[in-house]
């Protein structure tokens, strides 16, 4: 996407909080947020793909290099090949080492 598309995107976003009336501005905020959720579920697996393509490509990217190519954090890389998804409340905590009794 280039930076004009982002542009074009943020402007319709902005368009939207600039609705005077409350209650058709939230009306519009709530049927965005709606559609968003549908795509971020098909966006994520995307990138997830292109993330271990990048990484099985030939020229064997590192993780860093892989998110800076994409702009992404290496959390989220890293994410991709922990079998992580969502936000970090959903993932595995891990265990404590119980204190030596002494």
């Amino acid at each position: 996407m280039s930076d004009e598309e982002v542009r074009r995107v943020a402007d319709a976003l902005d368009a939207v909080e600039q609705i005077a009336d409350r209650e058709e501005r939230v009306k519009a905020q709530s049927r965005i947020m709606a559609e968003q959720i549908r795509r971020n579920k098909e966006w994520s697996q995307e990138r997830a793909d292109l993330i271990r393509d990048l990484w099985n490509d030939g020229d064997g990217l590192s993780y860093r290099q892989i998110a800076d190519r994409l702009g992404i954090k290496l959390s989220t890389v890293q994410d991709v090949f922990r079998g992580y998804k969502g936000s970090g409340t959903a993932r595995p905590k891990t265990e404590k080492p119980e204190a030596a009794a002494g």
